[in-house]
């Protein structure tokens, strides 16, 4: 670990003031600040690891604003990763951890886990379904996986009529490959209406990061070196993605953790520099959108959830919705806070996933919004979850929006 981050922490507390794990529980030890002196003592010798240790450095939803907010500069991200790591190497984790590694360590045993878990789905009775819940979200409010994985049920090459704007690379991440394939389809179909041509790397897998959350950095190794590998940023305008946890994971994790791994970072920077959310490509070129007025109201009113990962890492997609004609954009009060999420915190920890979730929900209702867009697949999952069967208002991501009111 790198020591000079450690000491780098003034203990000032700005993070505590944008920390959501603190703000539910009011704890220092639950601080990020608390966490940095922690592995401060570890490196230097005064403090073993511990299964209490363990549950103090995991209990962090890894959103980044600790690290987005410290006027010191503090890497969090990177320490927390670290940490978990020695956890982990000392201590094991939950069996449902290990298997969920397991598989996105390899894109092969992903597709056959996601094929049988569909299969499940089909045969599982309904009235299961309604009564368990899977932490605090029920059985029946979990997406229906995709018929076939995305990239499997698409060309590897989009090209446009007549000359492109130019190319672009589409990094689909595993939510978009395995659960939500629209998201896929209105992204490629945006850009072709744009002018660009699409490229989707048939060879990427996961990103990665679930795997470096939970202390597999060397299981993560191959994913890294497999996308940056089919990923050749030079012939392309841009790198794009519909995640922001996957888009952070490109353009901040991977040239680190190349070089953690002692090789050359060039080309992990090269793709770095290229890395996109789709919302953000749009806005910067939004003189090319032809926006459909009839289309636009048809939609109803919107409301929006911003992901920790995208106003960490890149731009808030309300900054398009806002500008954008014809749109009733209904701001939600808290819509910049954090949704408990996660990755997997919302089934590790429960108790504080669903105070954030719930007071997400509460406000987003009282817009009176009839769609709620988000970017982030996992705040779609964990808020989506928490809705009622006979709440009205449904979630999507801003891309299938953004495409249906175009001409």
């Amino acid at each position: 670990m790198s020591r000079k981050q450690t000491t780098k922490c003034g203990k000032c507390g700005f993070c505590l003031s944008v920390c959501p794990v603190y703000s539910v529980l009011s704890e220092e030890q639950s601080s990020p600040r608390a966490r940095v002196q922690l592995i401060k003592n570890y490196e230097e010798g005064r403090l073993k690891t511990s299964p209490l240790l363990k549950e103090i450095i995991s209990k962090c939803l890894m959103c980044g604003s600790c690290s987005a907010s410290c006027p010191s500069e503090v890497d969090h991200y990177s320490q927390f990763i670290r940490m978990r790591s020695a956890m982990v190497e000392d201590h094991g984790d939950r069996v449902e951890i290990k298997s969920l590694v397991y598989l996105l360590a390899r894109e092969q045993r992903l597709a056959l886990a996601a094929s049988v878990a569909r299969l499940g789905q089909g045969f599982v009775p309904d009235r299961f379904v309604r009564k368990y819940k899977l932490a605090n979200i029920p059985i029946n409010r979990f997406p229906a996986l995709n018929r076939k994985p995305f990239r499997t049920s698409v060309a590897e090459e989009h090209s446009v009529p007549g000359r492109s704007r130019g190319t672009v690379l589409y990094f689909t991440g595993c939510a978009t490959n395995y659960i939500y394939d629209e998201t896929g389809y209105s992204t490629v179909c945006l850009l072709k209406k744009m002018g660009y041509q699409v490229i989707i790397p048939a060879k990427q897998t996961c990103c990665s990061i679930p795997m470096l959350f939970h202390g597999a950095e060397e299981r993560a190794k191959s994913n890294i070196l497999q996308n940056i590998e089919c990923f050749n940023a030079e012939e392309a305008e841009a790198i794009i993605v519909d995640c922001p946890t996957c888009g952070s994971a490109l353009k901040n994790e991977y040239p680190a953790m190349v070089r953690r791994y002692g090789l050359n970072p060039y080309r992990a920077e090269a793709i770095s520099g290229k890395v996109i959310d789709i919302m953000s490509f749009v806005y910067d070129r939004r003189d090319q959108l032809e926006i459909d007025p009839a289309l636009s109201e048809k939609q109803g009113g919107l409301t929006y959830h911003t992901p920790c990962h995208l106003k960490n890492c890149f731009d808030p997609a309300d900054r398009l919705l806002r500008e954008l004609d014809g749109i009733e954009y209904l701001p939600a009060a808290d819509s910049q806070e954090c949704c408990g999420g996660g990755g997997t915190f919302f089934y590790e920890y429960p108790d504080v996933s669903r105070v954030l979730a719930e007071r997400k929900v509460d406000n987003a209702k009282k817009t009176g919004a009839a769609l709620w867009l988000t970017d982030c697949p996992v705040c779609r999952i964990n808020l989506s979850g928490q809705l009622a069967d006979e709440d009205s208002i449904v979630m999507s991501h801003p891309v299938q929006f953004l495409e249906k009111i175009l001409r």
